[in-house]
């Protein structure tokens, strides 16, 4: 069984007071510092909204106090406490400091094996179905004891692509001048330093880049050497001082913000290095754009000053929101717009910034969010590297990925652009097409050629995300379906619930008995398999997802009959009695829980853009930003506005 991280793992990052081992490695060049502009609400509303909070967090208290703590100490603490810590999972702290985010996993996990009915074990005293429902309820409130706090403050790397595509806007140079650094891995943590081999690639990088932007001995300067560097000074003017502005100018656009003195001083230091190593003036500003390519201030997003002495919160300052925010949605560096409303001070504003978010979802460049977020997400990060029996599915060549890859691409991004509701995800009647992935959903006659074209659906089984190939692929064996897999992937990735990990040692379908079960069904498999009392609480609420998208094969063609003959059985029942008989109903099922669809894909989102899992008071805004949202009939830019514009995207916690 799958368990999911609830957070979107994205990006290389390290906290603000882990930099100084990052930086290290190329200390050659000083970090910038400075201060930060605070800015808030309406004070009516930040009262008002304290109010509340202040009232939500004294009933938590107090439905903590009833319902959560006499249960842990009854049916928890003997495999769960100081003495015995079975799992490595120990609640006694958790009970101390119900609300600190250290304790937040550990709720998470207590509910969803207190909700599956796996805690406590069988052989233990059972509570009553009130004791139960009660805990549950209260450790939805558990978010309410969280200090009001944007969380820790995240400075973090360029990935692969951003690097790529920021060489390509500052320089003009091909993307794929960075295809030597290694692809970020989601979900196995963040990178917090830059390693010497590292270091090593990035100086060979900008040594390939210069080499591309600079003119051989005896040329004339290239565009981009005129743009980024200006005219050399004439004959007995001060070079040095001629240098110093072109250090401004330079630093200014590759650190996305002013560049501070200090920071000057250094690059022009390192201008006047080359000066005394015999090379000559555009020689040695060719030093000066080296040192900027590989420093901090370039590979990192930073901030633009100092937090104020004594303050523990601080708004982020007008050029590092629009780094952030150019980033989350177009994966390089701030355009012109954008810097030149940060350095009016006015891109925090609301209005302003929410204009800017519909400006930029509208441009071409907003399909980054769907190769950044959207892919991981669903899941089709590894599509073209996953393993299929080629004698079974020949089919899943290089071409037929790429196009299941795109479609997924294409659906996303004419659901951000189109502002449609994420209700679409789930229910659509079109989807995007090519011959050759037309032939997976039978459709070869009706779409030719290469190129990938919108169509529409008369089948009503097809139609969203549950009905895609690509993500239909990515659940399976490399032999078969996995009714697990699927209903895995559907409960915590499309409605955000969490999955308990499965029990040690449990066997595999592939371990029963062969002659037993050679005339089975892989539906009647996996229910065999499900006698088993330690798999059936959570088989029981994973499986009839999973048979419900049971019509599909591996790679998603549909089908009546499976491997073995036997006609498929789609039919289930959900928790709540929601019965179906077809992917089509399943889909009707799930696309009718909007509020789940939406708080799911608000929190992934919201982790990707800050770069960390979400902690307790995340969830509180979450809440806020849910209402919202709901009024807009849950549409895609609202939530995504909503997000950039929430308390934890434009604050931060002050690191000591």
């Amino acid at each position: 069984m799958i368990n999911a991280d609830a957070g979107m793992t994205c990006r290389p990052f390290m906290t603000w007071s882990g930099i100084g081992s990052g930086l290290k490695l190329i200390q050659s060049l000083a970090l910038g510092a400075a201060t930060l502009f605070v800015f808030s609400h309406a004070a009516m509303a930040e009262e008002v909204a304290d109010a509340e909070f202040a009232a939500l967090q004294a009933d938590a208290k107090e439905s903590f106090k009833k319902g959560v703590a006499p249960f842990v100490k009854e049916y928890c603490l003997e495999c769960h406490g100081n003495r015995r810590t079975k799992g490595g999972l120990n609640f006694e702290p958790a009970l101390k400091n119900p609300g600190e985010s250290s304790a937040a996993r550990k709720w998470m996990q207590a509910f969803a094996n207190v909700n599956a009915h796996d805690m406590p074990p069988d052989d233990s005293d059972q509570p009553l179905a009130e004791e139960r429902q009660q805990f549950l309820e209260s450790l939805g409130k558990i978010k309410y004891l969280s200090a009001k706090d944007p969380g820790p403050f995240v400075i973090r790397r360029l990935t692969k692509v951003e690097y790529g595509n920021t060489l390509h806007d500052l320089l003009g140079v091909d993307v794929a001048v960075a295809r030597e650094l290694p692809d970020e891995v989601a979900g196995q943590g963040y990178l917090n330093s830059l390693s010497p081999m590292q270091t090593e690639q990035y100086l060979g990088i900008a040594n390939e880049v210069l080499d591309r932007i600079w003119p051989a001995a005896g040329k004339p300067p290239t565009d981009s050497q005129n743009r980024l560097l200006g005219k050399p000074p004439a004959p007995g003017a001060d070079e040095h001082e001629s240098a110093k502005k072109v250090a401004r100018s330079l630093a200014g656009k590759a650190y996305r913000r002013p560049a501070s003195e200090a920071e000057i001083g250094t690059l022009v230091g390192v201008f006047d290095l080359g000066r005394k190593n015999k090379l000559d003036y555009a020689g040695s500003l060719r030093l000066m754009l080296k040192a900027v390519l590989v420093s901090p201030q370039f590979l990192y997003i930073t901030p633009a000053k100092d937090a104020e002495v004594g303050k523990k919160i601080v708004a982020l300052d007008d050029y590092h929101l629009a780094s952030r925010l150019s980033y989350l949605l177009w994966s390089t560096m701030p355009d012109a717009e954008l810097m030149k409303l940060a350095a009016a001070g006015t891109l925090h504003q609301p209005d302003v910034l929410k204009v800017q978010v519909k400006r930029m979802l509208l441009d071409a460049r907003s399909g980054a969010l769907f190769d950044g977020f959207g892919a991981q997400w669903l899941g089709l990060m590894d599509l073209d590297s996953k393993t299929f029996d080629p004698k079974k599915f020949p089919q899943m060549n290089p071409e037929l990925r790429r196009a299941m890859y795109e479609e997924a691409r294409l659906f996303f991004d004419s659901i951000v652009r189109g502002n449609r509701s994420v209700v679409a995800f789930v229910d659509s009647d079109y989807t995007f097409l090519n011959e050759t992935l037309a032939k997976v959903y039978g459709l070869e006659k009706e779409v030719t050629g290469a190129k990938m074209r919108k169509v529409k659906l008369t089948n009503e089984n097809r139609g969203g995300i549950l009905g895609m190939p690509g993500i239909l692929a990515t659940t399976s064996f490399p032999n078969r379906t996995s009714a697990v897999n699927r209903g895995v992937w559907v409960l915590e990735q499309v409605l955000g619930e969490h999955v308990p990990p499965a029990p040690p040692n449990v066997p595999a379908l592939e371990k029963q008995n062969q002659k037993q079960v050679a005339n089975l069904t892989l539906r009647q498999r996996t229910e065999l398999h499900r006698t088993n009392a330690v798999c059936a609480n959570c088989h029981k609420i994973l499986d009839p997802i999973g048979f419900g998208l049971e019509n599909f094969d591996a790679i998603g063609r549909w089908r009546d009959k499976d491997d073995t003959g036997g006609a498929i059985d789609a039919a289930g029942e959900l928790p709540g009695g929601k019965k179906f008989s077809s992917p089509k109903e399943l889909k009707g099922i799930i696309a009718a829980r909007k509020d789940d669809l939406a708080r799911n894909l608000t929190e992934k989102l919201m982790a990707y853009a800050l770069c960390r899992q979400l902690e307790g008071y995340d969830k509180i805004v979450v809440d806020q930003l849910m209402k919202t949202i709901a009024q807009d009939g849950y549409r895609m830019q609202t939530l995504i506005t909503e997000i950039v514009t929430s308390y934890p995207f434009l604050n931060r916690r002050v690191q000591d």
